[in-house]
C-alpha cells in the first residue's frame, strides 16, 4: 500500500510520555513523521500536539489504534488525510474584499480550502461568486425572519458537509444559539479598534482620533460578540497624511491578510483551543 498523509492533533493533561507513546505508536505502525510540534501550558497543566505523518496503513487502522492510547492519557484527538480539502461556506453582506481574496487565494492555490458555497444576506455579491462557479445563497434576515434565516443556514452547512463557516465581513450578528453549534468551526474578522470605535465609519472615527496604527483581528466566533478565540492579528503603521478614504483602504488590505492566515492555519489544523485562547503551530 502507498503512503497517504495525515495530520495528528491532540489536547491532554501535560504529563510524562506523550510524545513518546505518539511517536512510538508511529513507528510501530510503519509512520513516517514529516512535522512534528509541542506546546505545554504550565499555567492551564495541558499539553498540545501537532504531527503531520506519512502512514502505509488505512485511515481506519489508525483511527483504531489513536483511539486505544487515547483513554491512557485522556487525549482528545483529531485525525485528518492531507488529501481530503476542508469544505468551507462563506458568509457575507456587502463588502467584498475578503471573499474576493479567500476566492482567489483558493484558485491560486495559495489556500488548500474547497469552498463550497457563499451566503449571504444581500444580493449583490452573486455576480463575483459565480464567476468561480461557486453556489450563491440569498438569504435575506429582519430580527422578526433571524430564527428562520439562522436555520437556512444550517440546512447549507448540512447539505453541503461544511467544516469551517467563514464570516467574511458578515455584518450581522449570530445568535447565541448558532454561535453554539458552530464553536470552534466559525471564524470571524473585524477591524482591531474594538471596543474603541465601535458602530458605523469606525475608520473615520479612527481618523478623527488622530490613530497611528489600525489593526484587524480574526477569530473563532462565540456569544461574546468579537470576543472569541483570537487566532490572527495583522496592523499597518498610519500617520497624519493619511484621509480616512486611506485609512479604509489599508484596512481592507490588513482584514484580507488576517483572515487569509487564520482560514489557512485552521484549514492545516495549527490552531488548538486552550481555553479562551489558542496554541497555533505555524509553519
Amino acid at each position: 500500500m502507498s503512503s497517504a498523509e495525515y495530520i495528528l492533533t491532540l489536547s491532554c493533561p501535560d504529563r510524562p510520555g506523550v510524545v513518546a507513546a505518539v511517536s512510538g505508536l508511529l513507528a510501530g505502525h510503519g509512520c513516517n513523521i514529516i512535522e512534528s510540534q509541542q506546546f505545554g501550558d504550565r499555567e492551564a497543566q495541558r499539553f498540545f500536539m501537532r504531527v503531520q505523518f506519512a502512514a502505509p496503513l488505512p485511515e481506519d487502522e489508525l483511527r483504531a489504534a489513536f483511539a486505544a492510547l487515547a483513554p491512557e492519557f485522556g487525549m482528545e484527538i483529531k485525525l485528518r488525510d492531507v488529501a481530503r480539502k476542508p469544505r468551507v461556506l462563506i458568509m457575507v453582506s456587502k463588502f467584498d474584499h475578503c471573499l474576493n481574496d479567500l476566492l482567489y487565494r483558493v484558485r491560486a492555490k495559495a489556500l488548500d480550502i474547497e469552498i463550497v458555497a457563499v451566503a449571504s444576506n444581500h444580493p449583490d455579491l452573486r455576480p463575483l461568486t459565480q464567476s468561480y462557479g461557486i453556489d450563491y445563497h440569498h438569504l435575506p434576515v429582519t430580527p422578526e425572519t433571524k430564527p428562520r434565516q439562522e436555520a437556512e443556514v444550517l440546512a447549507l452547512v448540512e447539505h453541503y458537509q461544511v467544516e469551517l463557516v467563514v464570516l467574511a465581513r458578515y455584518m450581522q450578528v449570530l445568535s447565541e444559539d448558532l454561535c453554539e453549534k458552530l464553536a470552534g468551526r466559525a471564524i470571524n474578522i473585524h477591524h482591531s479598534f474594538l471596543p474603541s470605535f465601535k458602530g458605523a465609519r469606525p475608520y473615520h472615527q479612527a481618523h478623527d482620533r488622530g490613530v497611528k496604527l489600525i489593526g484587524a483581528t480574526a477569530h473563532y466566533v462565540t456569544s461574546n460578540l468579537d470576543e472569541g478565540p483570537i487566532i490572527e492579528q495583522e496592523v499597518a503603521r498610519v500617520n497624519h497624511s493619511h484621509s480616512p478614504a486611506d485609512l479604509v483602504a489599508i484596512g481592507r488590505d490588513v482584514e484580507c491578510v488576517a483572515l487569509a492566515r487564520a482560514v489557512k492555519w485552521h484549514a492545516e489544523q495549527r490552531v488548538l483551543l486552550d481555553g479562551h485562547r489558542t496554541v497555533i503551530f505555524p509553519r
